[in-house]
């Protein structure tokens, strides 16, 4: 995903109210039901769940096919955290030359690469003089199947 001309993100605004949805509590197998599922709930709420620090988490809609390969698609809506420290192998939202990109960090041996999950998409070697900020962590990808 690359996006040149974004104003700044907007925080994403939680509300403080709970919004409850009910929970089962065992795996969902791809095959045959447990009868003992109807007897097993709890409820979970989707801000304690997907969101961390509401004050440092943002919202953004994917463009483009960079990294179809991990089940990010056109889109997509990915939940970014500012207040995490980027790691080698996270997904991260990253600015680089003022374009943002969702990318996977490489960082080993002095070298930082940002690498799209596409094999049709080459690495982006980070070189001396260009500007890479790492904005934030990706931490769910809100994908809808219907």
């Amino acid at each position: 995903m690359t996006t040149t001309g974004l104003s700044t993100p907007q925080q994403l605004h939680v509300p403080e109210a709970k919004t409850w949805l009910q929970m089962c509590t065992w795996p969902v197998w791809a095959g045959f039901p447990s009868p003992a599922a109807d007897h097993t709930r709890k409820r979970l709420d989707l801000n304690e769940h997907l969101i961390r620090n509401k004050e440092a988490t943002f919202i953004f809609r994917v463009k483009g096919d960079s990294m179809n390969g991990i089940g990010i698609y056109e889109g997509d809506e990915l939940i970014v955290d500012r207040s995490i420290e980027a790691r080698h192998g996270n997904i991260v939202l990253a600015v680089l030359n003022d374009d943002y990109t969702v990318k996977r960090l490489h960082r080993r041996g002095g070298v930082v690469k940002l690498i799209a999950e596409n094999p049709l998409y080459p690495p982006t070697i980070v070189k001396d003089g260009e500007e890479l900020v790492i904005w934030g962590v990706v931490t769910h990808n809100l994908h809808k199947l219907y």
